[in-house]
């Protein structure tokens, strides 16, 4: 981390980062495009504009082994997993419901770190793991009452979560052996061609959309990602990494606010109850001190 300070407040660019990612579901919700041509889309536009600074890092990339590409197409085809379950899931669900189950990335990491790697946390960091979950469990539980679609939303929501953390965890170790911003750039072109090749084998049209579709592509690859998640990369040579991670709890309070004010999306008690309790939960892991699994962070923008 350095020393000097950022040409903008930091609080104030943490504020922008929180409102640019938690614009992502409202654009999702505002879309009647299929989820898997919004997340193709997505990240081919930001690929594009992340292309012509690639150029420094073209050494990088012929450095690469075939296993590193290997590793690379994997990543890529585990993002474009994340999207499809997760973006699908706002047609089912809540955006709340969605976004805070999304924040349980973490805990997913957390786990699967364990059993793979067998990185060993914290009690306090458990602790919080446990609240989450249990949370999350409300979250479902008053879903349940509205509609067996919003418990179909939650699922794909966690479905989401899951292929994402495992997006990040082989990240996690193809980041120690090139640049990240070279690893961000090829798995989104990985990902984006993976969501073609789904497109075509099921028979959706790449190009038959509105104009109004087109500028949600657009939004969704500038507002969230570029104001968003590279922001906070951007961030990471200012202020701590635990610190730029808490911003993992304004995402779902943001996108509520958000949904409510422009969806007129409303929560029950049991969901407020669950989400209160997910927020809570995320807070004591992440101030108990994240194990370096969750170092990835640093260096590679969120997924949602």
């Amino acid at each position: 981390m350095n020393a000097k300070k950022p040409p903008v407040p930091v609080p104030l660019l943490m504020l922008i980062g929180i409102v640019a990612i938690s614009f992502s579901s409202i654009f999702i919700k505002w879309s009647s495009a299929p989820a898997s041509v919004q997340g193709m889309y997505r990240l081919l536009f930001t690929s594009l504009l992340m292309l012509p600074f690639a150029r420094p890092y073209s050494g990088a990339a012929f450095a690469l082994r075939r296993k590193d590409w290997v590793l690379l197409g994997f990543s890529g085809m585990m993002l474009a997993l994340h999207f499809l379950l997760w973006m699908g899931s706002l047609k089912f669900t809540s955006v709340a419901s969605s976004t805070m189950i999304m924040a349980l990335e973490p805990v997913f990491i957390m786990i699967g770190c364990y059993v793979l790697y067998k990185e060993k946390s914290t009690l306090s960091a458990i602790t919080g793991l446990g609240i989450a979950i249990f949370g999350t469990v409300f979250i479902g539980w008053g879903d349940i009452g509205l509609s067996p679609d919003n418990v179909k939303g939650d699922l794909l929501s966690i479905g989401g979560t899951a292929a994402v953390a495992v997006h990040m965890m082989v990240g996690q170790r193809l980041v120690s052996r090139m640049p990240s911003y070279l690893y961000s750039l090829i798995v989104f072109i990985s990902a984006s061609i993976v969501f073609a090749v789904y497109n075509v084998l099921a028979g959706i049209p790449f190009f038959d959309y509105p104009p109004k579709e087109w500028g949600i592509f657009v939004l969704l690859a500038v507002v969230p990602t570029v104001f968003g998640h590279i922001l906070f990369n951007w961030l990471m040579q200012y202020v701590s990494a635990t610190t730029v991670s808490m911003n993992i709890l304004g995402e779902p309070v943001g996108a509520s606010i958000l949904a409510f004010l422009l969806l007129g999306e409303k929560l029950n008690g049991l969901q407020w109850t669950g989400g209160l309790l997910v927020m809570a939960g995320l807070a004591v892991y992440l101030y108990a001190g994240r194990k370096k699994t969750l170092g990835i962070e640093d260096s590679l923008p969120s997924a949602s």
